[in-house]
Order: structure tokens, then C-alpha cells, then sequence
């Protein structure tokens, strides 16, 4: 059993100024007899009281604990071969913040000493990774063990912890050794060019949750086919969630907004880097798998495709914004959760500094879970766009729908709302090929037409509810029923088989419109060159009817399933519901769709810009 050994108070200051106080304690009784470091920071006496409540955020819950394995040339001379030292600076700061403990562990280079991480560098550098560098040395990829971490804490009565780490073996370690892991807090993605490979590999071989940029690639691995070399094949990826996302579906429609814990495993895929630039922490993909991941995302939940479609997106508008802007929202690597709504138009008037909005908006998707609002606003007949906090605006609970209700697309409202001069823009600038981000940016979407992926959102999620669907209806038609003692099928009936034939016909037309629309998109990694009033009437219409294709295959699913199927708890109905939300959205107005696209085709050109 460990015991405290000493306890004495110490002043921190790091390199870039930041400075906080630490009760630093040592132990006896360690069970490798090393001397272990434990800095208990912040209101770390009130966390302790709070083990037994939830995981809430910053203040709240279990003490905030790291466990930080020394690393010399990191910690003290700032090597960037690794990220040690900005976890290390990181990790004060927020455990500070909340109340907890940082556990110096002395197992330096995953356990097998300064001299041998040395070593192991030489390795790397003749092409080795991190593990099989150690493995060539005749060590463990890790020889770390936590049981002196679980004694410290034990010690000080720290059974539940939110855990501070990228790293799965902490928290499996911690838990077999009687710590309960109330929460794991991802860390940072402390990236340079130095330490890409490094943390690509323990991305790869050990399970830490990284989201890394191109950067971090090795571009010695094969990508899969239909993949850009070296970046994650995100409908792959997404498509693990759907099962999670189909449990959580009636969750979302109940909550009227995202579950935590969808948000939570579409962070951790990395669905929001989607479209964002390398440079920002992005992935820099492409439209066509923007549209493949909204389209997958559908075939577990309409309001999550929809929700986490716009996000992505908004993620990409913000990087066309000013360099100012950008180094502000996209600070730390995180990449921004920002809502957009621009209807009805705001006003603005300016004011020393900057602007004066006023306004009611409505339908911000995501705005439940963003940190900040794209506003459209008017002045003297321009329209600009207002960056602003959402924590600055009333949110009006407004999203009492029929469909799509898990978006949670609520209304906001300003009066007299300041906004900094650098948080405004022209939507004519941002919406240009040539827009401040591209500037900064060398990735070619940044040159894109604004409206090319809020066009794709609402049929790619049309889409995958139908696929959905067609699941759920086949499945339906499959399963023995008793009836009078006498086992039967519904797919057995003349009537089904031919009204199951007519909802595979209408999907299948469904698709191949969608496989036409994205036939006009760009390959992914190219620039998107502006469209031939033809092809962008053949894009929009292609979208318009695979959507009503899709609408097609849910109607005559759902008409095929018999009552019971209009119970609120099956899936059917709720899909039924979404797309017909998904319909009336603007950017498949049929009507419009097809007059201005018949314009387009016939070489009239089209009668209104904002086609």
C-alpha cells in the first residue's frame, strides 16, 4: 500500500508564460519502487467530492486526471520528434482548469530508458516506426505498467477519474486496476512535421484516437481504391457508426437534438475535418466524398446526416473567412463547430469598430452543438455574413417538426448585437473562387462555388434513409409469421414480390441519378472549374430526381408494411417523416428545379442567380 511521502507547494511557470501553483506530493510503498511525481492542481479537494456525479465538462465530475511518461528530450530541450511536451504544457493547464491530478510517471521511452529511446531514434531514422524500433532493440512495443499511478491515486481516494489521454491502454490498465474511467478526454493534436510518422503510428498500431491532417501520413501505405493516397477512407469509417446511430435514432427524435454520444463518435472519426484544409487540422477531402459520408450517415439517421453534412461544411466555409478569423476558430487544431442560417436576412448597421445586428433567424442545423453562428445580415442592399458565439444569441426552442427533428435546427435571435469589424464579410468575397482562405489555403475545394455542397446535402441524405429503408422493408418481407399454426411469409404473396420489385426499381433510379450528379464533380484532390449552364442543370436536376426516386422507395416500402409500421418505435415511419422534411427543403424545390434547369439545357440561361 502507498502512502504519501511528502507534500510541498510549488510555482510553475512554462516557456510561453503561462504559470499555475501545484501541490506536488511523492509516496512511499510504489510498486517499482521509482520516484514517481503526483501535481495536484486546481480546485483538485472539490473534485474529489464530485466522483459520483456525471461526466459534464469543465468543473464538474471526477477529478481530470493525466498520466504523463517522462520524456527528457520533449519535456525539457522541446524536442518535436514526439508530442510530450505540449501534452505535458496542455495537460496543466487543463487539469488547473478543472481540479485533478498529473501523475509524472519516470518511464521514460515507453518504459525502455533515455538511452535505449535513443536508440530506437537512430532505427526510426533508417525507416523504422516507434514500435518496431523498440521490438528491433529487443524490448516491448511499450513496456509501460500504471499500477504506482493506480497507487498514487488510490492513496489519495481518486477511484473515479475523467482520464486525459489519446491512449486505450491508460484506460485499460487504469481499470484493472480498480480506477474507474468515468470519462477519457481526448488530448490535442499536437502535429508538426517532425513527429507526423510518429503519431500516425500510434494512430495505427496502438488505437490512439488521433485525427491527423496529410501530414501525418505515411505515404508508404496503399491506399483503398477510391481513396485519396494517405487519407482515411471516410465512408468506410463512417459506416461502423451506423449501427450505433439506427439505436440512437428515436433517442435523437426524442431529444430533438444529436445525442452526446453521436457527437461525440462523429468527433472521433473525424466527420468534421471532412472539408476543412490540411493546414487547419482538416482532411482536405473532395465534394464526392463529402456527399458519400452525408449518404452513409443516412442509412442510420436522417438527422445526423443532415446535422453532421452542415457542420463539415461550415467547418470548410470558416476557412475562407480572413486569416484572422481562421487563427481564431481553428486555434489549437480543433476544427470549429459552427451553425449557418440565412433566412430571413438580418440587419446590420455599423458601428465604431464594427457592426450592430438585429434579427430573428431560423433553421441553424447543429446549433445545439456548435460554439458559433454564420449569420446572413443586410447593409444599404449587401448582404454580409456575422461570425458570432452562439453563447451571444437567444436560442428560441422552435424545432417542434414532424421530420428531421433530431437536427435540433432552432431559431436565433440578436437586437443591437455588437460584431468586431473582422468578423464580418461580404458574401460576394466569401462566396467568390477568389476568397481570403484561398490565399492561405492551397487545398482545391477552398475555390469551389459556395452552393456546390449545400446542394448535396438534402439528396445524399435522401438517399441513404431510402437504402435504409429497403433494408428494413426486405427484411420485413423475409421474417416466418404463425398464422392459424401455418408458418408464412410476406414475401411468399404475388403482391409483395411485385411491390417489393417496384421500391428496388425506384431506389435503383434513385441512385443511378445520384451517380450522374456526382459524375460532374470534380475527381477528388482536383479544382472544381465553374459549370457549363448544361452541366449545372443536369447537376441539379440529377440531385432533384434521385431525391423524388428516393421519396418514391420509402412510399411504397412503407405502404407495403401494414399498420403496424406507423407506430412511433419503427424506423419506417420515422424515415417516411425525414424525407419528406428533406423534400421541402429549398435546395430541392422541384418546381424551380425544373424550370431552371429546362432553362439551362435548352441554352436560355437561367432566369434567377441563385440557381
Amino acid at each position: 500500500m502507498a502512502t504519501v511521502r511528502t507534500s510541498v507547494t510549488v510555482p510553475l511557470r512554462f516557456p510561453d508564460g503561462y504559470g499555475t501553483t501545484a501541490e506536488v506530493l511523492t509516496f512511499h510503498g510504489l510498486a517499482d519502487g521509482r520516484e514517481h511525481l503526483l501535481l495536484a492542481l486546481g480546485p483538485w479537494e472539490q473534485s474529489l467530492l464530485g466522483q459520483g456525479s456525471g461526466a459534464g465538462g469543465a468543473g464538474s465530475g471526477a477529478p481530470l486526471v493525466r498520466l504523463h511518461s517522462e520524456c527528457m528530450t520533449g519535456d525539457v530541450f522541446g524536442s518535436e520528434r514526439c508530442d510530450c511536451g505540449p501534452q505535458l504544457r496542455e495537460a496543466v493547464e487543463s487539469i488547473a482548469a478543472t481540479g485533478g491530478f498529473l501523475l509524472y510517471l519516470r518511464q521514460e521511452g515507453r518504459g525502455i530508458g533515455l538511452y535505449s529511446k535513443l536508440d530506437a531514434y537512430a532505427l526510426q531514422d533508417r525507416g523504422l516506426d516507434t514500435y518496431d524500433a523498440n521490438l528491433a532493440l529487443g524490448h516491448g512495443e511499450d513496456e509501460r505498467d500504471y499500477t504506482a499511478a493506480a497507487q498514487m491515486l488510490n492513496t489519495l481516494g481518486a477511484t473515479t477519474v475523467r482520464l486525459l489521454s489519446n491512449n486505450p491502454d491508460k484506460a485499460n490498465q487504469l481499470v484493472a486496476l480498480g480506477i474507474s474511467i468515468q470519462q477519457q478526454v481526448p488530448t490535442g493534436v499536437h502535429l508538426s512535421e517532425a513527429n507526423s510518422r510518429y503519431l500516425a503510428a500510434k494512430r495505427d498500431r496502438t488505437g490512439h484516437t488521433l485525427e491527423l491532417g496529410r501530414a501525418a501520413v505515411d505515404h508508404s501505405v496503399h491506399p483503398a481504391a477510391g481513396t485519396v493516397a494517405g487519407l482515411p477512407d471516410m465512408p468506410a469509417r463512417v459506416a461502423a457508426l451506423v449501427p450505433g446511430l439506427r439505436a440512437r435514432a428515436e433517442e435523437a427524435e426524442r431529444l430533438r437534438r444529436l445525442p452526446e454520444l453521436t457527437v461525440q463518435e462523429l468527433q472521433e472519426a473525424g466527420v468534421f475535418r471532412i472539408l476543412a484544409p490540411a493546414a487547419v487540422g482538416g482532411y482536405g477531402l473532395g465534394a464526392r466524398t463529402y456527399a458519400e459520408v452525408v449518404r452513409v450517415l443516412a442509412r442510420g439517421c436522417a438527422s445526423t446526416a443532415w446535422t453532421a453534412g452542415h457542420l463539415a461544411e461550415h467547418a470548410w466555409m470558416l476557412a475562407r473567412w480572413p486569416r484572422a478569423v481562421q487563427e481564431e476558430v481553428f486555434a489549437g487544431g480543433q476544427v470549429p463547430l459552427a451553425a449557418a442560417t440565412s433566412a430571413p436576412v438580418g440587419m446590420a448597421r455599423k458601428v465604431p469598430g464594427g457592426y450592430a445586428i438585429s434579427g430573428h433567424w431560423s433553421f441553424a442545423s447543429g446549433v445545439m452543438h456548435s460554439r458559433w453562428a454564420l449569420l446572413a445580415v443586410q447593409l444599404n442592399g449587401a448582404r454580409l455574413q456575422a461570425l458570432v458565439p452562439v453563447a451571444d444569441l437567444e436560442l428560441l426552442d422552435a424545432w417542434h417538426t414532424d421530420g428531421l427533428r433530431g437536427t435540433g435546427s432552432n431559431d436565433l435571435h440578436a437586437d443591437g448585437l455588437f460584431v468586431p469589424d473582422h468578423r464580418v464579410v461580404e458574401w460576394a468575397l466569401l462566396s467568390s473562387p477568389e476568397n481570403p482562405g484561398s490565399l492561405i489555403h492551397q487545398d482545391a475545394l477552398i475555390h469551389a462555388p459556395m452552393a456546390m455542397l449545400l446542394n448535396l446535402v438534402a439528396p445524399a441524405a435522401a438517399l441513404g434513409s431510402a437504402e435504409y429503408a429497403m433494408e428494413l422493408f426486405r427484411e420485413q418481407l423475409l421474417v416466418p409469421r404463425q398464422k392459424n399454426g401455418i408458418e408464412t411469409r410476406q414475401a411468399d404473396s404475388t403482391l409483395a414480390q411485385a411491390r417489393s420489385a417496384r421500391a428496388a426499381g425506384a431506389l435503383a433510379a434513385a441512385q443511378l441519378q445520384w451517380q450522374a450528379a456526382l459524375s460532374v464533380l470534380p475527381p477528388e484532390g482536383q479544382a472544381a472549374p465553374a459549370l457549363a449552364e448544361d452541366q449545372h442543370a443536369s447537376f441539379r436536376l440529377s440531385l432533384a430526381l434521385s431525391a423524388e426516386a428516393s421519396q418514391e422507395a420509402v412510399r411504397l416500402a412503407v405502404g407495403g408494411s401494414g399498420g403496424s409500421v406507423h407506430r412511433l418505435t419503427h424506423p419506417l415511419q420515422r424515415i417516411q417523416r425525414d424525407i419528406g422534411v428533406l423534400l421541402n427543403h429549398p435546395t430541392l424545390g422541384i418546381d424551380a428545379i425544373l424550370e431552371q434547369s429546362g432553362r439551362g439545357l435548352l441554352g436560355l440561361g437561367f432566369s434567377t442567380q441563385s440557381f
